[in-house]
């Protein structure tokens, strides 16, 4: 009973802050009293694009990331109601929800007081902010309680779970009311919020994921013909700031550490640097990455295990760390036997502690991030790069997608695919024999293709988690093993002396793109770090959480949890 209590109180502390109850005196703004003039509606607005109403999926909850040994509920399989990250992020789409149905309700208030037109802009913006909120709702739970004007607190307690399928209509309703409203962009004004192309491409990303192809191909195509987005040349400096402000990025939420949002580094930082180089690309995303003939490792004979960053897709080399390669200054190295690395900076060779000869807990796999990373993260070990939620490849590759699972394949599904590509190598696209162009036109290997494109692109972005749920790849990758580097004395013995420095054989990859080191497991020349456990019988969605179920007896739970 105490536990009910505490429970229905926080509940009713969550509905003070965007719902129609009003604690504050009327000299204090409140929804009694509030939404009068154009700086109290874009203040509410400005508050829905807080970054925690618009977090990415975490990549740890993939095959692309290792963490050492260690695994998280879902890599783990042991996702429950009681997770506090479900818990938060559950919390936090329905709060948004709320304070985009006040907005929406109240914007009357201010007729005649604001122009028409820049109500409906108000509206528009809140309108993409509710459908985003709900689509990340039925992406990860399925049907879940759906209302578009805000309720009363006995009412809240008592509603019932919404059939996904009637809530992606009233999303699409939403993003195409933003489209209808919102500016195609805001000039030279650093405004970051939703345009009309943010609102075309976030319809054609749920669209995809509920696999409506139609709907996707075709809010994705009119994406494009805005004619205003296209792919910035240089894919690393996309990441850093040169790139911050391009015209391939089409909604991103700022960050600011002197406003106190941050990436907190040193767990990504090699240890030269004074970081933890605890979060590292995974073995399995390594091996993902195409040959520069565009076959897979195991297919072409281009690829070297000893040396496998040569003859790559450009992506590798700026998404992962080259070994022998100055990485902000100093060479990142981490072989058994490289005691000592050169910093380029100082013009000395210093101690070496990204090798596990010097430092143990130096990375267990070797590898190390390069996307995103730049000196700034090494100063205050504090970084601030915008998150960016949508960029004109992923419009691309969406209808790319769409259009390759209608089987509607014709040279503008090949056209958006070799645009990715060629910005990979750095070339226009229409150079055919500067890059592994693609031309294929059958549909079974172009479904193939831009699923590992996918991956290339788009590593430590936040995609890959609903692109393995929803092509139900989640059971087979998230059953494999994680592996790593022998333990030093070991790792020397059996492989270095051995002349087999870095991979000892190369991984057989499969139809899907995925990587098989057991060979080089059972013949004792790789270390298993830990398990990977997915059950397909439940964790395509994820469980409501279990103080919902408490507090609403009509709200029933998802199966198997």
């Amino acid at each position: 009973m105490k536990i009910k209590i505490f429970i229905i109180l926080s509940v009713l502390l969550a509905f003070v802050a965007c719902t129609e109850l009003n604690l504050n005196p009327l000299s204090e703004g409140s929804s009694e009293n509030w939404y009068s003039d154009e700086t109290e509606i874009e203040m509410s607005l400005a508050n829905l694009y807080r970054i925690d109403f618009w977090p990415v999926d975490d990549d740890a909850w993939t095959d692309d990331w290792t963490f050492r040994g260690l695994t998280n509920p879902i890599t783990d399989g042991t996702i429950d109601g009681t997770w506090s990250t479900l818990i938060t992020l559950w919390d936090n789409h329905y709060k948004a929800i709320a304070c985009a149905n006040t907005i929406l309700e109240n914007l009357d208030k201010s007729k005649g007081i604001i122009p028409n037109e820049l109500l409906n802009q108000y509206a528009g913006d809140a309108r993409f902010n509710r459908a985003t909120q709900y689509a990340k709702l039925i992406s990860k739970w399925g049907d879940v309680v759906f209302y578009t004007s805000n309720l009363g607190l006995k009412e809240s307690f008592t509603m019932k779970r919404t059939d996904k399928n009637t809530i992606l209509q009233s999303i699409y309703q939403d993003y195409d009311s933003a489209y209808s409203y919102l500016p195609l962009s805001y000039g030279s004004s650093q405004n970051k919020r939703a345009t009309k192309g943010a609102a075309l491409a976030m319809k054609a990303r749920i669209a995809l994921y509920m696999g409506d192809y139609e709907t996707a191909s075709n809010a994705s195509k009119a994406c494009m013909d805005l004619g205003i987005y296209q792919l910035y040349p240089d894919f690393r400096n996309l990441f850093l700031s040169p790139g911050k402000n391009s015209s391939e990025i089409i909604f991103a939420i700022p960050r600011s550490v002197a406003l106190g949002s941050y990436i907190s580094t040193p767990s990504y930082l090699p240890r030269n640097f004074g970081g933890y180089i605890q979060l590292d690309p995974s073995w399995d995303l390594l091996c993902s990455f195409l040959c520069i003939d565009g076959l897979p490792i195991d297919k072409s004979p281009l690829y070297n295990p000893r040396e496998p960053f040569k003859n790559i897709d450009p992506r590798c080399t700026k998404t992962i760390v080259e070994f022998q390669t100055n990485f902000l200054g100093i060479m990142y190295q981490p072989h058994p036997d490289s005691l000592t690395c050169y910093d380029f900076l100082t013009g000395k060779y210093i101690k070496n502690n990204d090798t596990r000869a010097n430092a143990q807990y130096a990375s267990y796999n070797a590898l190390a991030w390069k996307k995103w990373i730049d000196e700034k993260w090494t100063d205050d070990y504090l970084a601030d790069p915008d998150e960016i939620i949508m960029r004109y490849a992923d419009v691309l590759l969406m209808y790319a997608e769409a259009k390759i699972e209608l089987n509607e394949i014709d040279a503008s599904v090949l056209k958006a695919i070799n645009q990715v590509r060629a910005r990979a190598y750095g070339v226009d696209v229409n150079m055919t024999s500067a890059y592994p162009a693609v031309t294929s036109t059958d549909q079974t290997g172009l479904r193939k293709i831009v699923r590992i494109e996918r991956r290339m692109e788009f590593a430590w972005e936040g995609i890959r988690y609903m692109d393995i749920i929803r092509w139900k790849l989640a059971e087979k990758v998230l059953n494999l093993p994680n592996y790593g580097m022998l333990d030093v004395a070991a790792l020397r013995t059996k492989v270095v002396n051995m002349g087999l420095w870095f991979f000892p054989n190369t991984p057989q990859i499969d139809n899907d793109g995925v990587a098989d080191f057991s060979p080089i497991y059972n013949a004792g020349l790789i270390k298993l770090l830990g398990f990977r456990t997915f059950y397909s019988n439940k964790q395509y969605l994820w469980p409501i959480p279990s103080k919902e179920i408490l507090i609403n007896a009509n709200l029933t739970q998802n199966p198997n949890y």
